[in-house]
């Protein structure tokens, strides 16, 4: 921003000058630029600071009430009883200790219970919250829980144990030394002795719990197994009852000795059985070769015959031969060879006979061996049964034997279990060794109140700068011209510095502050940037107008008529926002004719124009009820006027996105003026406000920037950033 001292001439011509906002260059995203953080915190600095006191506040209030922890720790090992080890064959025992089991074992319900009782834990404030005061957020909480929960708590849930329970288990801590078997139990109380008088009491608590519970668990057993053995004894007894019945039963013989004789007659039987069969053989064979022979002489010489027909065969082949003799020395008629011959025959007829006589008894010996055989058969099946019968029934009763020393055998392994039970309930449940005992501490655990105290200053500087941080990239407001710099053809009216909000509203005190004032300068540069855009003449209306209300348009406009006019320069102020318009109370003029007025026909252009004694001319709103029939092309006729009589008309318009008026008087008029507020009005309303001005209009719009705070500008790391520090710095050194 360019500040002149010299008042502007409306005929001077200037050269054409814009001011071209240099924009930043953009660093690359590895790049760490500490001067934009550093101006942030510099620029939010009072929010920084007022979130640090509140957060500080809140710590310090519970920092406060912090008291000294003392901490006590024991360490131990614990052991299976090394008689178990030794006995392990006997007794049975399986279950070797675990470090982890006990670890959780030591932090057992009943154990927390006996030691809260024993210890009397609930008469100390820090682990009974019945005794603890209640801060307020805990009374609204319980207020709010009341609304929704009508049900109160009862006096026996009140007084129990359980809400001790978890403040003992906060402040006690056990766990085991890295791998090994090292357990170390530690507790923090706010009294030394408390703190190392509970690791002690845990550890002689614990002995007499996990004694109990063995003890519980081997009464259990014992007790199981008693029932196991009464019932195994009456399944012995009832298997041995049958085994001795069925041997009664069946008659079964245990005697190897009969066993033996048993199969001394099968085997008697079948001896005799193969010689019946033999001699049948022998039988049937003499049979058959004597009934197919049709000698019986010649079939006879072949067997084995007895003497007396063997003796008759001998003879008759004796007297044959002698007949053989005989015929040689005789002829067939020797009466010696008649009576050889007839003698020969008579022996043929004897042996015949005799034969048929050996194969009758032959036949009688057949049908004697057929019923041998058949009672010898008879015999051996018989026996051979015996056998059998005897056999299973052996079978059966080794089975029902079996089954009964299995029985036996199971009692007498319950026995022994039992009498292991009994062994085991005389050993220790575990063997601890205390590694070092927990003494009385002699100074406070952790840390102390000057550590949280830093550490919640630096977490409130951390919390603040980061909200600092969000609250910056959020903020989406324009504070300077290279943020609308890119958004057409756009024009920079400078910066217009912050005017106290009593300023604004008392025309007198607005009067005597533009005389000397950094604002007189920044109006005058709004004014020179006129100039320059319109080639070095003030043009003939101008058009002030916002995109929101509230932001300082109208201050703006009617600064720049009291500038002209304090400079000699005929100017005409129009209160051209037909529904808001307050420029008569600005005035202090009771008028009642205005703008709204001349537009719907009611009144002439000489009977709204008033002339306040600072030498400005102006136009008010009028009655806003008539604003819906203005016709607002007659406002052409107010400019026309004006140029006639060598004043510049100064619109002070509706905001753009309030009112469509404004659209209708940027096409009327030479220039446009929109006021952007700094810190407020977004970059995306500006950008919207533009792009309708210059459908209105297709020309270039000026933009200035109000309410500006030359010294958080100056935080910023803008292009135009150090305009207002040098100006200061001119404007003190010339005041």
């Amino acid at each position: 921003m360019t500040i002149s001292t010299v008042p502007p001439d409306r005929n001077t011509s200037l050269s054409s000058m814009r001011y071209d906002p240099r924009f930043q260059a953009e660093s690359r995203s590895d790049d760490l630029d500490l001067t934009s953080g550093l101006r942030l915190i510099r620029r939010r600095m009072v929010m920084i600071v007022a979130i640090i006191i509140l957060l500080m506040a809140a710590a310090a209030t519970a920092i406060s009430g912090l008291k000294p922890t003392f901490h006590a720790e024991s360490r131990l090992i614990i052991h299976t009883p090394l008689a178990t080890k030794l006995g392990a064959e006997e007794s049975g025992r399986n279950d070797p200790l675990d470090a982890t089991s006990e670890t959780e074992r030591l932090l057992s319900r009943s154990i927390a219970e006996r030691v809260i009782r024993e210890l009397r834990l609930d008469d100390w404030p820090e682990f009974n919250p019945a005794l603890q005061e209640v801060s307020l957020i805990d009374k609204l909480r319980a207020m709010l829980r009341g609304l929704v929960d009508s049900e109160k708590p009862s006096s026996s849930r009140r007084n129990s144990i359980e809400p001790i329970i978890p403040n003992y288990y906060k402040a006690l801590r056990v766990w085991r030394d890295g791998q090994g078997d090292v357990i170390q139990i530690g507790f923090d109380a706010s009294d030394p002795e408390l703190a190392a008088a509970v690791p002690n009491r845990l550890i002689s608590i614990y002995l007499e719990e996990r004694k109990d519970s063995l003890r519980a668990r081997l009464d259990a057993a014992e007790e199981w197994l008693l029932r196991r053995i009464a019932e195994q004894k009456v399944r012995a007894m009832t298997a041995r009852d049958a085994a001795d019945a069925y041997q009664k039963t069946m008659d079964v013989v245990s005697n190897d000795d009969d066993q033996v004789e048993q199969i001394k007659s099968i085997m008697e039987l079948g001896e005799r059985q193969t010689k019946i069969e033999q001699g049948r053989a022998e039988a049937r064979a003499t049979i058959s070769a004597l009934e197919a022979a049709d000698d019986l002489s010649l079939a006879l010489q072949n067997m084995v015959i007895p003497d007396s027909i063997g003796a008759m065969q001998r003879e008759l082949r004796a007297q044959e031969q002698d007949l053989e003799r005989l015929l040689e020395t005789y002829g067939d008629t020797a009466q010696a060879v008649v009576d050889m011959r007839a003698k020969i025959r008579k022996s043929r007829t004897d042996l015949n006979l005799a034969a048929d006589r050996y194969l009758q008894s032959i036949r009688a010996k057949l049908a004697g061996l057929d019923r041998e055989d058949d009672a010898v058969r008879s015999a051996l099946a018989a026996a051979h049964e015996k056998r059998t019968r005897s056999a299973l029934a052996q079978t059966e009763l080794a089975r029902l034997q079996r089954m009964a020393d299995k029985e036996q055998t199971a009692v007498e392994k319950l026995e022994e279990q039992r009498r292991g039970l009994v062994a085991q309930a005389m050993l220790p449940g575990a063997e601890l060794e205390v590694l070092s005992p927990a003494a009385v501490p002699l100074a406070p655990h952790g840390r102390g109140r000057l550590f949280y105290l830093v550490g919640a200053l630096l977490a409130s500087i951390s919390i603040a700068v980061t909200a600092a941080f969000v609250v910056e990239m959020l903020d989406n407001s324009v504070r300077s011209f290279d943020q609308i710099a890119g958004m057409g053809r756009t024009v920079s009216a400078g910066f217009i510095p912050h005017l106290k909000r009593k300023d604004q509203k008392d025309p007198s005190m607005l009067f005597g502050w533009i005389q000397v004032g950094m604002f007189d300068e920044a109006i005058r540069s709004v004014l020179t940037s006129f100039k320059q855009s319109n080639g070095g003449k003030l043009p003939n209306s101008i058009v002030v107008t916002s995109a929101h209300s509230g932001e300082g348009k109208s201050l703006v406009a009617r600064s720049l008529a009291i500038d002209l006019a304090a400079n000699g320069i005929p100017v005409l102020l129009v209160d051209a926002d037909l529904r808001h318009g307050n420029l008569d109370s600005f005035f202090k003029s009771d008028l009642k004719q205005g703008l709204n007025e001349f537009l719907c026909g009611q009144a002439g252009i000489r009977d709204i124009v008033h002339h306040h004694p600072s030498g400005i001319d102006f136009i008010p709103a009028g009655n806003a009820s008539l604003h819906r029939r203005a016709r607002l092309t007659d406002a052409a006729d107010i400019i026309g006027m004006a140029a006639s009589m060598g004043q510049i008309v100064i619109f002070d318009s509706a905001p753009v996105l309030a009112s469509a008026d404004t659209m209708h008087l940027t096409a009327l008029a030479e220039r446009t003026l929109l006021v952007v507020k700094w810190g407020k009005t977004s970059r995306r309303a500006v950008e919207f406000c533009l792009h309708q001005l210059k459908i209105a209009r297709n020309a270039e719009l000026s933009v200035a920037i109000n309410n500006v705070d030359p010294k958080k500008h100056a935080k910023y790391n803008f292009s135009d950033s150090e305009l207002f520090v040098k100006s200061l710095r001119k404007y003190h050194e010339f005041t």
